[in-house]
């Protein structure tokens, strides 16, 4: 049995990327859903024309009675949990975009819907990347034992920089106990702290050209340097969480696991405002609003619209 998916806001180029691969991968694509924070009113309906999807829903409530999963797109995190609230309330499963939220107050209330027994997955495809895969799939023994890493990509602290989050924590693995902002020249520069003692290095934030989703990885064996082809982050991000969703496999990884990478990131923002100090994960705050969606989300309406001129 296939998945029948529904895409919710049309903000990113990730829809038209997905759509695709989610068909190549034997589900159907019924229908589409745009809010408007990105895209002027009857862009939707382009879209689904362009793309050969049959139907264009007036609302996310009208479209959870049409779909077995919805995966939330819009570029502002401050709308993922209001957007998913429909389908979680008619029982549908959820896949919510990077970052997946923005705030400590939104991640708990996601554990919470899967505390109650709903599917829920998201965050970057540089989580589950093949290079990643494969990196961990190395035998241990061959491999050695990890001791640090250093990751890191361009564009921005939280909207982009979140995937160099997810690659780290990919590669090393659940358990990071503490982030430490340590200073900025050109990049930001952050420590993220395991609790077994593991460290890693983030370099995240706008660099004067492009660069690629990179890590060095250092074991008491090897050193092993990873630039991950993004051209195929997609596929493997949605060969490993739809079959979990559909209720065919176990989930890839624990959501509260999944989590650790906004929590991390919240902890660096928390420490880089707060004259570089060690933050503890479990010291955040449900009262800190976090990384701001809505602001985020005009500067990109704006951008959208100054590279279609």
């Amino acid at each position: 049995m296939s998945l029948r998916v529904g895409h919710v806001d049309l903000d990113t180029s990730h829809p038209g990327s997905w759509i695709p691969i989610i068909r190549d991968l034997g589900h159907e694509v019924v229908g589409v859903y745009d809010g408007g924070t990105v895209y002027p009113e009857g862009y939707a309906s382009e879209f689904a024309e362009e793309n050969d999807i049959p139907q264009v829903f007036s609302s996310a409530e009208d479209m959870a009675q049409a779909v077995d999963l919805a995966i939330i797109h819009s570029c502002n995190w401050d709308l993922h949990l209001g957007r998913a609230k429909p389908f979680i309330e008619a029982g549908k499963a959820v896949l919510i975009d990077k970052p997946m939220v923005g705030n400590m107050a939104d991640i708990q209330r996601l554990l919470d819907w899967e505390e109650e027994g709903h599917r829920i997955v998201g965050g970057s495809s540089l989580y589950f990347a093949e290079e990643v895969k494969e990196f961990l799939n190395r035998g241990g023994e061959k491999r050695g034992k990890v001791n640090f890493a250093y990751a890191g990509c361009a564009v921005d602290r939280f909207n982009y920089g979140i995937h160099a989050y997810s690659l780290l924590c990919g590669l090393m693995g659940p358990g990071v106990e503490s982030v430490r902002h340590l200073g900025t020249k050109d990049q930001h520069q952050i420590e993220v702290v395991w609790k077994d003692g593991r460290r890693g290095i983030l370099a995240i934030g706008e660099t004067s050209s492009y660069l690629p989703f990179y890590a060095t990885i250092v074991t008491d064996r090897d050193v092993y340097n990873i630039t991950v082809d993004s051209s195929n982050v997609y596929r493997a991000f949605l060969e490993t969480v739809l079959p979990y969703l559909e209720g065919k496999a176990q989930k890839p990884v624990t959501l509260e696991d999944l989590l650790e990478v906004e929590k991390s990131a919240l902890a660096a923002r928390v420490s880089w405002q707060d004259a570089d100090k060690r933050v503890f994960l479990n010291d955040l705050s449900m009262d800190d609003k976090g990384y701001d969606g809505t602001t985020f989300a005009r500067q990109y309406r704006r951008s959208k619209r100054r590279n279609s001129n």
